[in-house]
């Protein structure tokens, strides 16, 4: 029963995003919208880690499972890459050094906050 509440605590937050989304017709995915507020609710301590931490854990456990459909859908459309690997390494590499950037100044961003 525990891990069923806190699943129900983290599909609202993607509930509400999700609403919040369709309702305002925002350009953000209301998944995105969902994590924002979820965070939102951690960090002014509405929720507690230990309300979720569980779950959290299980779902991370499990990540690289759900990365499956998106490399079978990339095996689908090979043909549509094919003649274009060039590009498509050279905006893999630029996209990872960017996520490495931003990341690294969101780490640093808040370690002063924290």
């Amino acid at each position: 029963m525990k891990y069923l509440k806190q699943l129900m605590i983290i599909l609202m937050a993607y509930f509400l995003g999700v609403i919040i989304q369709s309702i305002f017709n925002l350009p953000i995915p209301g998944t995105v919208l969902g994590l924002i507020l979820l965070f939102l609710a951690l960090y002014f301590k509405i929720i507690k880690v230990e309300m979720i931490e569980d779950t959290c854990e299980i779902l991370i456990s499990f990540m690289s499972f759900l990365f499956v459909p998106a490399g079978v859908g990339l095996m689908t459309s090979f043909n549509l890459l094919k003649g274009k690997v060039i590009a498509f390494s050279v905006i893999i590499i630029i996209s990872t050094i960017v996520v490495w950037i931003v990341t690294a100044y969101v780490v640093k961003f808040l370690r002063k906050v924290c």
